[in-house]
């Protein structure tokens, strides 16, 4: 069973930057794809961000793109997000996920294990 913990979240002013982090236990396989989602009040989880955990292609949705970063490091076993340029509409709680490859990495039904959330507050 694949455990993931998320951290990193906080409040923070408009334009200011937060890393998030994701550590992963369990049996993981270099062939899991994990994914960032996110998810504010009265809206669907939405996605973010995913990276092949052994290949190094990532996929972003397109209106965060060029803000928000998603990375590995192997010696770590950690997955990070980071987001540049903040803005209130960032707000919401961040999740991270993991599923295998070759699944629709957009979509969040396609992913098995899940973080219990950071939340990412972000101020005007």
């Amino acid at each position: 069973q694949v455990q993931l913990v998320e951290s990193g979240g906080g409040l923070v002013q408009a334009g200011a930057s937060l890393r998030l982090s994701c550590t992963a236990s369990g049996p993981t396989f270099s062939w899991y794809v994990m994914g960032w989602f996110r998810q504010a009040p009265g809206k669907e989880r939405e996605f973010v961000a995913a990276r092949t955990r052994s290949g190094g292609s990532t996929y972003y949705a397109d209106s965060l793109k060029g803000r928000f970063t998603i990375s590995r490091d192997n010696a770590k076993n950690a997955d990070y997000l980071q987001m540049n340029s903040l803005k209130p509409e960032d707000t919401a709680v961040y999740y991270c996920a993991a599923t295998r490859v070759g699944a629709n990495y957009y979509s969040a039904m396609s992913y098995s294990y899940w973080g219990q959330g950071t939340q990412v507050t972000v101020s005007s």
